[in-house]
Parts: C-alpha cells; structure tokens; sequence
C-alpha cells in the first residue's frame, strides 16, 4: 500500500521529474506540431479501473508526463492561432509553478497576507498599464466570463438599488428585467455572465448600424430615452473576436452620463490597445467605464486560468459580494483586503503571483514591444492574404485578429462557404497550425489571433503554406 505521507520524502523528486521534462518540451514548442493526431488515444491509455493500490508518487508522474508531453494541445506555442489564447512567458510560468509549491489559501487576508498584498500589487500594475484609474476596484478571477459576473453583479446591485430593492438580500423576485443594452459585437461571454446572474441571457437588447455589429449609436440613444429615466446597463465592446473591431467607448459614456446608466466594457483582450500609442485611440473612454473586464491567459500570456475585473466604486464589490456573516471567517482589519468579498470565488487559488512575475520580468516597455510586434505579424498576415490570388481578407486588420477565407480563382461563391468550412476541419485535423473557423458577415471565415509571445511573422507565413497543402490534398481526394 502507499499513501501520501508515506511518500513524502518523493515531493521534491517529483518536482525535479517534471522540471527535467520541461527543458526539452519548451525548446521543442517551436518546431512540435500543434496536435498529435494520436493525442485521444494516447490520453485514453490513462484511464482504466481506479487502481486498487496506488503506483507511488514517482511512477505515477513519469506516466503523466510521458503521456502529457506527447497528446498536450501545444497551445503555448507559436502557432496556435485558434480561439484568442496567449502562451505562459517564462516568467509567469516559472511564478505558477511557485504557486503550487507554496499553494496559498488566497481568499482571506488571514489565510495568506503574502496572497493578498500581491494581488493589490498585481491590480495596481494593471491599472497603470491600461491607464484605469488608481482608485478603481479590482479582483483576479479565474476567466473573462466570471470578471464579466464580477462586473455584472455589481452593475444588477446598482440598478436593483435605484428600484429601492437590496438585491443581494431579496433577490430579484418582482423586479423587472433589467435592461442591457450593447452593439452586435458583444461576446457570448456577456450572455453568460448575465445567465448566471439570473437577468437572462437572451434578455440583451443589440443595436448594430449593419452586418459587421458596429454600435448604432442613435438606436441605442433613442432606447435609452424611451427607459424615461429608469436605470440600465450598457456593455461597450474593446476588441471583438471575429474580426478585432471596438465600440467607440467615449461616445457610450457620453450616453451613460447623459442617461444616468452603468457602462460594462468588455476588455478581455481590446484592454491592450491602450499599451500601444498605435491603437490607443480604441481605449479613448476606457476611464470612465463602471466596471471592466480584461482575460490574463489572452494578451497578458499568463497561464490558464486568469482573468481581472475593475470596478469605478470598490464598495460595489463589497455590496455585491460580501457580508458572509460566518464566524469562522473573520474579517481583514483596517486597510487590509479579503478578496473573496470583492468577487465570485470564495476558495481561490493564488494567480496573482504570475501576473506580478510576468509583469515585473518585462515591465510596460516589455508588453508594448510585444503588442507592437503582434499588431505587426498580424498586419504582415493581413497583406500576404490580401496580395494572394487564393485569398480574400474580410476586414481590415485592427488589432491582433485577421479575418479571411480560401477563395481560389474559379470556385463560385456558392461553394465558397462549403469549401472554407471542409478547409477549416482539415486544418484543425492536420494539426502543425491551428487557426479557427466561425461565422462573419454571413460567410464562413478563417480566423486567426495573435497574441502569443512567441508568435514572429514566419509562423503565420507558415499558416498560408499550410492551408494551400491542405486544400490540395482536399482537391486531389475530389478527384475521380
């Protein structure tokens, strides 16, 4: 029989298993193929029955990262361009693995001060990378999605309030709906916040000017008048995913003010065009948003799972999320903060450590570079499709996300949508450059996001290469 304390003396060899596998998977990252096609298989041969004595602490963890090395999805790689998914700098990789070692109870002042005062630290270095304001509120979540449930709970704590109701307490039995209104840009992230919140996900109201979402500011304007008054919430979108396109934020505070509303922005990865006078210009109004939501493990390449959400008035946090009233959770005294008051989570693991090492080891001069290089690849990428007789940009390149489709002379419009959407499961099936299919303008498209740092321009070059390959064998397998 074995059990955790009679292998104890192996802790700090099981360690040293995973940080000698680690060398030669990082310095392999660049030239590994995004996925092995045998990665289900190999994940499969983990399983079986629950064993009846254990294979010890060593055995176990050579299994794992034998098997784990191999069928891992390479997403921290430089040629993962599906979903909006950054890498780990060294840094904050290196800062997570110290998280573990130390693994911090990181809710409660008294469970972890250290956890705590890095946390404020990691916030305020955010709020001056992105130019928020100091006095904001803020908290580490685990993803976009719970800081949008961060923002939102506060914003629903608000607007109850303005209906006399304390909503925390009573809930929202006999209000009425509380109106949400955005532009066709909103992220299916926003209606799963306010699902989760119980305000409905199908309740958001959209105002788009045309196929693209971008804001029709006079419709939303003219909805907002009908409200005769009555509060409601608007979300601005920084940095949409299909094609990178923003909100104009100051003109959705202007009506914010004008209105009496809560404005939401969602920033989960558009919050880094403030780092770069380049793109600045999309993040004019950031700073007067109410609540904000930014995604760590997107341009901040910190590892899964991390996300941050800012709120004007910190005492809406404390509203919306604290009042425990248990005794055997007491509470930080004096200036001192319990972050499972500010935010969703009670039990919380300690991700601000990598966000304070990453952004300790680069600084703001490190994290512009990076974007400034990003917003280059993906220009490059944007002028190879466009100069290329087989392709066809869709968008203008804005930021980080370019937009496009196979069109090779001669293949009809009617069959293009058809033909993309076979190109975009074999690209995926071949696995050496991920990039992801989706819907745009009513045409299927081939999306690619940049925001890894080790992303360069040969290796979205290496993605145009890999589609045409992939569409020939797809041809050569239609011929007679």
């Amino acid at each position: 029989m074995t059990d955790p304390l009679r292998d104890r003396q192996d802790a700090a060899a099981a360690l040293e298993r995973v940080f000698r596998a680690a060398g030669p998977y990082l310095d392999g990252l660049h030239d590994l193929p995004v996925h092995d096609v045998s990665a289900e298989e190999l994940a499969d041969s983990l399983g079986g029955p629950l064993p009846e004595k254990g294979a010890g602490t060593l055995a176990g963890i050579d299994r794992l990262v034998q098997v784990a090395t191999q069928a891992a999805t390479h997403s921290s790689g430089p040629r993962f361009f599906h979903l909006v998914v950054g890498g780990s700098t060294p840094a904050a990789m290196a800062a997570d693995w110290t998280t573990s070692l130390i693994d911090q109870v990181a809710g409660l002042n008294v469970s972890s001060p250290l956890a705590a005062r890095v946390e404020t630290i990691a916030l305020d270095w955010l709020k001056e990378l992105f130019g928020i304001p100091a006095s904001f509120g803020g908290v580490i979540t685990p993803s976009a999605t719970l800081a949008h449930v961060t923002g939102l709970a506060c914003a629903r704590a608000w607007w109850a309030e303005r209906h006399g109701v304390d909503v925390v307490a009573q809930g929202l039995a006999g209000l009425p709906a509380m109106p949400v209104l955005t532009s066709g840009l909103v992220h299916a992230s926003t209606r799963k916040a306010l699902q989760i919140l119980g305000c409905g996900r199908d309740t958001l109201r959209m105002f788009a000017r045309d196929d693209t979402g971008r804001v029709d500011l006079p419709a939303l304007e003219a909805a907002l008048a009908e409200l005769d008054g009555a509060p409601a919430v608007i979300v601005g979108n920084l940095g949409e995913v299909y094609a990178g396109d923003s909100d104009p934020l100051d003109a959705m505070a202007d009506l914010a003010e004008r209105y009496g509303a809560w404005l939401h922005v969602d920033g989960a990865f558009g919050l880094f065009a403030a780092v770069s006078p380049r793109t600045a210009a999309l993040a004019a109004g950031l700073d007067r948003a109410d609540s904000i939501t930014g995604d760590g493990h997107k341009w901040l390449n910190v590892p899964y799972d991390t996300g941050f959400s800012f709120i004007r008035n910190p005492s809406d946090q404390v509203r919306a999320f604290g009042g425990w009233g248990a005794s055997y959770l007491p509470e930080a005294p004096g200036a001192r903060v319990d972050y499972n008051t500010l935010g969703p989570e009670s039990s919380r693991r300690a991700r601000a450590f990598p966000v304070w090492a990453t952004l300790n080891a680069y600084g703001r001069d490190g994290y512009r570079a990076m974007v400034e290089r990003h917003l280059d690849v993906a220009e490059h990428l944007g002028r190879l499709v466009d100069e290329a007789p087989d392709f066809e940009l869709l968008a203008p390149v804005q930021l980080c996300i370019v937009c496009f489709r196979y069109a090779p002379p001669g293949v009809p419009e009617d069959r293009l949508d058809a033909l993309n959407a076979e190109l975009g499961e074999a690209l995926l099936g071949d696995g050496r450059v991920f990039a992801g299919m989706a819907n745009y303008r009513g045409r299927k498209v081939l999306r690619c996001a940049i925001v890894n740092w080790r992303t360069t321009e040969p290796d979205v070059e290496l993605l145009l290469t890999v589609l045409r390959e992939v569409a020939a064998d797809l041809a050569a397998d239609d011929r007679p």
